[in-house]
């Protein structure tokens, strides 16, 4: 292990893997080295050893080069590249997921990659699908993310309770919606289904939403969002009344750790995560688990939402040309087949679909089948919008909480989203004409 990424290591240690280094920025040019400095974007026990894997074997075949690891937490790292842009001390790459893509290239903090995309050996190589999504996760502006991974949303269930039972994976919301009434036995503290309704549910109650009225676009002609169509509001409705009914009380206030401790104990029979989850719920339960993307609603079609994760290019990076080759590395066959393996996403590479683990790993492969089918329909949330987190957090989840304890309606709910989205994107259009 490199000095660099010993230190970093021991500090991770130290904080219990889970929490960010400060800001970093290049280092200079020494004895002939180049260091170039990483930001993990969702560092912790489950990812930071891979890096620290991959980097070693980047650093073997690249020993005028040194990576620093530097490990941040999902939850942080829009704050640390914020002031990270503003002290002008941001790293040579970092992770970026579509959802931070619009924040980061509003600040103009990421350097374009058409360029070095079409002279490089990846040309070809990676998911047209996944670059068209990265690409219009910026707002249009061009490609400022390398694709790494793809991610689904995903309903893991019991598939040993659902054999007992005599049910089959849920094709449709209804269907799940009976299946979950079906499981739910409340005198052994066991139930069918979990609702999230703390943070993080804003994003996954629309995800749900879109799956079941297959709605493809986020706003009309008019620039006025979709999120408060019928069809969404019936979903939510639905999906409330599943609360205390099919789901634990604790559902109101419940995250994803939260909701994944219920269902390896037993205690719930489906979660919507998605396949980040895929490493947790087969080291807890093995084969007694599987998946199923998002049900079919009435018309019988299912639209898909989530992002796409990837590597930016610092615009004030002084070792652009070293950076970019890491990034080629995280991104060739072997590595990016490694990384998705490990963490249980899609590969962005493309020549990894033909390997063992990815054409017999279930629904990762059925995840990626249909995220790169060109009959998906896919419905891209506005994550360019930099008003987006606010209004799918901030906002919306205390919301959604009052949604299910019955103080405020579905359409009262889906009318106050759909009209900070209406404002944000008007505002986002008066301003990049």
């Amino acid at each position: 292990m490199s000095r660099p990424l010993r230190t970093t290591a021991a500090a991770l240690a130290a904080l219990g893997l889970l929490t960010a280094c400060g800001s970093s920025g290049s280092s200079s040019d020494a004895g002939g080295k180049t260091t170039v400095t990483f930001w993990d974007n969702n560092a912790g026990p489950a990812r930071t050893p891979l890096y620290q894997k991959l980097i070693a074997d980047f650093e073997k075949v690249n020993p005028t080069i040194t990576v620093k690891y530097v490990g941040v937490t999902s939850s942080e790292v829009a704050e640390k590249y914020n002031t990270a842009i503003a002290s002008n001390s941001t790293p040579d790459v970092g992770g970026v997921t579509t959802a931070l893509l619009a924040s980061l290239t509003a600040q103009k903090a990421l350097d374009p990659l058409e360029e070095r995309y079409a002279k490089s050996a990846l040309n070809g190589k990676v998911s047209a699908n996944f670059l068209e999504i990265s690409k219009s996760a910026s707002g249009g502006k061009g490609l400022y993310q390398l694709p790494s991974s793809g991610n689904q949303d995903v309903i893991w269930y019991r598939a040993d309770k659902f054999k007992e039972a005599g049910l089959t994976a849920p094709r449709t919301w209804d269907e799940l919606f009976a299946a979950a009434a079906k499981l739910t036995d409340k005198g052994k503290n066991q139930y069918g289904f979990t609702i999230r309704g703390g943070a993080g549910s804003g994003f996954q109650v629309l995800s749900e939403a879109y799956a079941y009225s297959g709605l493809t676009t986020m706003f009309d002609a008019g620039g006025r969002s979709t999120v408060d169509d019928p069809k969404n509001i019936a979903l939510i409705e639905k999906i409330a009344a599943q609360y205390k009914a099919t789901t634990p009380e604790a559902d109101v206030s419940n995250a994803y750790p939260q909701m994944l401790a219920q269902f390896q104990a037993n205690q719930v029979m489906m979660v919507h995560h998605n396949l980040g989850s895929t490493r947790d719920v087969k080291t807890a339960l093995g084969d007694k688990v599987a998946g199923f993307l998002l049900p079919a609603g009435p018309d019988g079609t299912s639209v898909l939402a989530n992002p796409v994760d990837g590597f930016g290019l610092f615009k004030n990076s002084k070792h652009k040309d070293a950076a970019w080759k890491f990034m080629e590395f995280l991104d060739s066959h072997e590595s990016n087949s490694y990384w998705n393996q490990n963490v249980g996403q899609i590969p962005a590479n493309t020549e990894a679909y033909a390997d063992e683990w990815y054409t017999g790993s279930g629904i990762t492969k059925q995840a990626g089948d249909s995220l790169n089918s060109a009959a998906t329909k896919l419905v891209q949330p506005p994550v360019y919008l930099p008003q987006y987190s606010k209004i799918t957090k901030t906002d919306a989840e205390p919301n959604f909480q009052k949604v299910l304890l019955g103080k405020t309606s579905a359409a009262e709910f889906a009318k106050s989203v759909a009209d900070a989205f209406t404002k944000a994107q008007a505002d986002y259009q008066a301003k990049n004409r």
